[in-house]
């Protein structure tokens, strides 16, 4: 198990708290509390080691994209593939923009 912390500067704002995936189910959970300021912080267990690369490298390509929004981000991760990880991230993000 690995564990990463990463931060990206957001640029949106919302409210509210948001879970996507169930980590039983073999993939991914995301849980997404928004908060007041400029930050997205991100807090990710991995089953898989040396994944920091690919996990920066998707907040990039999300934050080009469509900003990210302020707020503490959990990703519990047991082997998702990338498109998995982006969906549960995007899920959070779309379920808390209309809280």
């Amino acid at each position: 198990m690995e564990h990463i912390t990463l931060s990206f500067p957001a640029n949106r704002t919302f409210s509210g708290r948001a879970l996507a995936g169930v980590v039983g189910s073999g993939d991914m959970e995301v849980l997404f509390t928004a908060t007041e300021g400029q930050t997205l912080s991100i807090d990710i267990t991995t089953s898989l080691d040396n994944s920091d690369t690919r996990w920066k490298a998707l907040f990039d390509r999300l934050s080009l994209i469509n900003g990210l929004p302020a707020g503490q981000m959990v990703i519990h991760d047991f082997g998702a593939t990338p498109g998995v990880a982006r969906i549960r991230i995007e899920q959070v993000f779309e379920e808390v923009s209309h809280a």
